[in-house]
């Protein structure tokens, strides 16, 4: 089993900063993906950043490419996403999950959700 509990959401304004941890408890390998995503009213839950546990490159969603990181702290088996430049479009509740694969950052690929975070960005 794997726990997961996010933390770091609030209200900002446009062009403000966030930064997003996920604490993650359980059966953790390296070939675990770890991944944020999002969801908004009305709309589907978007896969927003996935890397594998073990390391190698990151993936992001387009629409957060330079401004959202991805990271991980081993020490703290904590997970964090770090958002710059914030835009109200990125307003929704933000969810941390571990899945088995990164790349195409689908939720269907992931088992484990934690409960969510939100996110508001005001103009």
């Amino acid at each position: 089993q794997v726990q997961l509990v996010e933390s770091g959401g609030g209200s900002v304004q446009t062009g403000g900063s966030l930064r997003l941890s996920c604490a993650v408890s359980g059966y953790i390998y390296s070939k675990t993906c770890m991944g944020w995503f999002r969801q908004a009213p009305g709309k589907e839950r978007e896969g927003v950043a996935t890397f594998y546990y073990g390391g190698g490159s990151p993936y992001y969603a387009d629409s957060v490419k330079g401004r959202f990181t991805i990271s991980q702290d081993n020490a703290k088996d904590t997970v964090y996403l770090q958002m710059n430049n914030l835009k109200p479009d990125d307003t929704a509740m933000y969810y941390c999950a571990a899945g088995y694969r990164c790349r195409d950052r689908t939720a269907s690929d992931f088992g484990y959700w934690g409960q969510g975070t939100q996110v508001i960005v005001s103009s």
